[in-house]
């Protein structure tokens, strides 16, 4: 049995748990507020709140409800543009009602649960907040000015918070129902986390944690699987730190791993790297590991925590072991990993004083993309010498690449141009691209290059720009 809240009230289901939460809510609830758009996580029509119990608080971020599986639901507040509404139109809606942002009115709803859920969050009130909260919605009518104007207008609405509770504030303004001030004590009286259900296709049991890749490339399979749910477990989240070490649990999202204080200063670059990563309901529920076990050779944090030395404790039942990320891929979605084992941690020391780390990215769109390149490395340096260095590259090989020649070959030698020419040189023979919809092999190999120069222009300005685009 799956319980949760929809809306105002509590549902409880017997359907299969690997039913996506759209079908659950447009199928089986008949809220056909929630639109069925890309069903891939992409157009942001599908946009739902889910709100969670965290050590003890309630936090609401949004979620593509195509791509999240009924039973990740259990024991949160589901909300829907019908659990927003109020007697008239709110002042969310009435924002994008009074900037004429709304044409043929698919996308509204989402809109409007993103904007929502940006008026529940604790970040800062700001514009760039607020359009980033919408950057998973996409409006083929308005042309955007139109929608970023009725944001503004929303990033008024939370003039006076000033740091007051998200969820108080929104239903004592009236920007959002008054229901949302009982949903904390009533989430902790059913609060009960499901682990594991069995479906009724088969034996076999697949962990799931946010299911981004999953429910585009397996969507039927899904539904009737025997599911271990990940999400579900409180011991896989979090990212904490222990000495020199950041721990990150193999259920954590990137979104954990962008809320993490820690993390920006030793990564002053991350909300960079990160927003050339996916959505913001897309990052609120995929899971690291999932990037990892995914496999694909353009993952991008797998290329990012490549270059990292990130290791992978991996668990079956009571029995662990340790897998270097360098390590786990054999071939071509081939892992080091047995049947039934989940990554239960994943960890890396943290950088030096010395340490210089950047990533790069090139897609056909600039956001929200698959890569057709990517790139990390990480450096040490000491009286400008390279001490040691680590590169790894995706979309240039059958698996995600760590570059082991290329990175040995820039250990011990002064940065300058002729450098960096002969380390791409060297990077070349460690790869053998594929051409594809992402681009040619010649392609492929001249964008690495790429970005092995904007690697080294970003990590040291002094070098002379007009030399390495001249190579």
């Amino acid at each position: 049995m799956i319980s949760f809240i929809l809306n105002k009230k509590e549902v409880s289901t017997t359907l299969p748990p690997g039913m996506a939460l759209l079908d659950f809510i447009r199928y089986k609830q008949h809220l056909t507020g929630t639109k069925i758009g890309c069903r891939e996580g992409d157009c942001g029509a599908c946009t739902v709140l889910v709100g969670e119990l965290v050590a003890g608080e309630l936090v609401y971020k949004s979620a593509t409800c195509c791509l999240m599986a009924l039973g990740n639901a259990q024991s949160k507040h589901i909300v829907t543009i019908e659990g927003l509404n109020m007697d008239g139109l709110n002042p969310i809606q009435q924002a994008l009602s009074d900037e004429s942002a709304t044409q043929c009115g698919f996308c509204t709803p989402g809109f409007v649960v993103s904007l929502a859920g940006y008026c529940l969050g604790n970040k800062e009130p700001t514009y760039a907040n607020a359009i980033a909260a919408i950057d998973g919605n996409i409006c083929r009518c308005t042309g955007y000015k139109s929608i970023e104007k009725a944001a503004a207008k929303v990033v008024d609405l939370l003039d006076e918070r000033k740091g007051g509770e998200p969820v108080l504030y929104a239903t004592i303004t009236k920007i959002l129902p008054a229901y949302f001030n009982k949903i904390k004590e009533r989430l902790v009286k059913i609060s009960k986390p499901v682990m594991a259900i069995k479906g009724s296709n088969g034996t076999s049991i697949k962990s799931l944690g946010g299911g981004t890749d999953l429910y585009v490339q397996k969507h039927e399979e899904m539904v009737d699987a025997h599911i271990n749910f990940l999400n579900n477990n409180a011991a896989l989240k979090g990212v904490t730190l222990e000495g020199n070490k950041c721990m990150i649990g193999g259920g954590a999202t990137v979104s954990d791993l962008l809320d993490c204080t820690f993390f920006h200063e030793y990564f002053p670059g991350i909300n960079k790297f990160i927003k050339l990563v996916s959505s913001t309901p897309i990052r609120n529920m995929a899971t690291i590991a999932g990037n990892f076990i995914n496999a694909s050779p353009i993952g991008d944090l797998t290329i990012f925590f490549l270059a990292l030395d990130a290791q992978l404790i991996l668990k079956y039942q009571k029995k662990s072991r340790q897998v270097a990320l360098r390590d786990l891929y054999k071939g071509y979605k081939q892992l080091d990993k047995k049947p039934g084992e989940i990554v239960e941690k994943i960890w890396f020391e943290l950088p030096g004083p010395n340490a210089k780390f950047n990533f790069e990215k090139v897609s056909k769109r600039t956001h929200l993309d698959i890569a057709s390149v990517n790139s990390a490395i990480s450096l040490v340096m000491e009286n400008g010498i390279i001490q040691t260095a680590a590169l790894s590259a995706g979309g240039v090989g059958p698996i995600p690449l760590y570059l082991k020649k290329t990175s040995l070959f820039l250990a011990g030698k002064a940065v300058d141009e002729t450098l960096i020419e002969a380390a791409i040189t060297i990077a070349h023979t460690e790869i053998n691209p594929i051409s594809d919809a992402r681009g040619s092999a010649a392609y492929k190999k001249l964008l690495l290059g790429q970005l092995l120069k904007a690697h080294f222009i970003t990590l040291f300005p002094a070098l002379k720009v007009e030399k390495l685009l001249t190579f």
